[in-house]
């Protein structure tokens, strides 16, 4: 049997840990192992999964994700009945939820604002995701765990590799039949490593009662367009688990949140080091992506553990780096560690390290960008960032950590 499923994917966030990368576009709209997008994770999963209903909630730089998504034809979700819908929160305030757009503050507040509209669909089961992580999941497995344990609320979790990401992220402490008994909202002092990935199985009904019940409640003490809900981990889920019906499922495999520089590096790294395990013939990424022609490799030209992207042009030397759609490296340049989006320039005898470089940026003859960080794992605040169409000057130099504006000039 399989439940009438709503996926609701949100792809809202401003993204600004992200800095400069998401001044003119939604994080989920970042680029990904050359060829990809960020929001392609979830729609791919939800393709594979069978899930044919799915919300996308847009916020931030809607536009930039809106031509992305392609009204869903690469994951088969462009079609009358069911398919993709774009979604845009509802102003709370005292008008009851109007049909006016305004900016939530938080995703289990953007859940809020269009309650009545969940409310009116005919799924028993909400399935919500985040859009800004790297992992593949099968949803009808979480949704097996929710049907068979009876849960109100299933949340998929996974465990991380130091009590610091513990701490960035929701903890999740279980009984043996995996009932959820405790959780923690980025706790200063993690107790475990097994987080939320921010995926989560809701009871249609269940979600719509939390939502109304916790809006009455905590409106009162908030701004007049705010539900004073937040984020999933402030009310909504401790609401859940204070219920006693909420369950978890273990996501298998690779997973990662790149919604922060030092993590978006680190995804990338993983991906070279064939750590991320998220690309399978039997389970393909799709994507959105213009047609370019194969990626052309000069003579002299050196490539080490590196990927490139079609459409790349490489003369020079490309070292433990990710290569996007279109982009030059010409002679005598050097680029290592880093990530570089479509169609940006390096010119000859430049170097660029531990750096990311957005769309169409340009770095001049003989210039260097970044350096070599002395931390492992690399800080957020040790990686190079210059916004789309920036340039850098012949000779030119940005420090270590540094982050140039969009077409900023140095």
């Amino acid at each position: 049997m399989r439940e009438n499923t709503l996926a609701i994917v949100q792809a809202g966030g401003q993204g600004s840990r992200m800095g400069v990368l998401t001044k003119e576009r939604a994080k989920p709209a970042l680029p990904f192992g050359g060829s990809y997008q960020l929001v392609d994770f979830p729609l791919t999963n939800l393709h594979h999964s069978g899930i044919e209903q799915v919300w996308l909630c847009l916020q931030y730089q809607a536009d930039s994700l809106h031509d992305l998504v392609a009204n869903g034809r690469p994951w088969d979700l462009d079609r009358t009945r069911g398919g993709l819908r774009l979604v845009f929160p509802r102003q709370t305030g005292d008008t009851g939820g109007d049909l006016d757009e305004g900016f939530a503050t938080g995703n289990a507040d953007q859940l809020y604002r269009i309650r009545e509209d969940i409310s009116g669909s005919d799924a028993d089961v909400v399935l919500v995701m985040s859009a800004d992580h790297i992992y593949r999941l099968d949803y009808q497995e979480v949704l097996r765990t929710h049907r068979e344990s009876g849960a109100e609320c299933t949340v998929v979790t996974t465990v991380v590799s130091s009590d610091a990401e513990a701490s960035a992220h929701a903890t999740v402490t279980t009984t043996k039949t995996g009932k959820v008994k405790a959780f923690a909202y980025k706790p200063s002092k993690p107790s475990t490593r097994t987080i939320a990935t921010e995926v989560f199985a809701y009871d249609r009904k269940a979600l719509v009662r939390a939502l109304e019940e916790l809006g009455s409640r905590l409106s009162d003490d908030s701004d007049h367009d705010d539900s004073g809900l937040g984020d999933f981990g402030d009310h909504l889920i401790p609401w859940f688990v204070g219920r006693g019906k909420t369950f978890a499922h273990a996501q298998p495999g690779y997973w990662l949140d790149v919604g922060r520089p030092e993590t978006y590096l680190e995804a990338h790294r993983d991906l070279l080091g064939g750590k991320a395990a998220v690309f399978d013939s039997d389970w393909p990424i799709l994507t959105q992506q213009p047609q370019r022609e194969a990626a052309r490799i000069h003579r002299g030209a050196l490539i080490e553990d590196s990927l490139l992207s079609p459409g790349a042009v490489i003369s020079g030397t490309v070292r433990r780096s990710v290569i996007g759609p279109g982009v030059v490296v010409e002679r005598d340049a050097v680029v290592s560690d880093s990530i570089l989006f479509a169609d940006s320039v390096v010119r000859a005898k430049a170097d660029v390290a531990w750096s990311i470089l957005d769309e169409r940026v340009t770095v001049g003859r003989g210039a260097k960008i970044g350096g070599r960080p002395r931390k492992r794992p690399v800080p957020s605040e040790s990686i190079t960032m210059l916004g789309t169409g920036a340039r850098v000057r012949a000779g030119g130099r940005v420090e270590l950590g540094n982050q140039l504006e969009p077409r900023a000039r140095r």
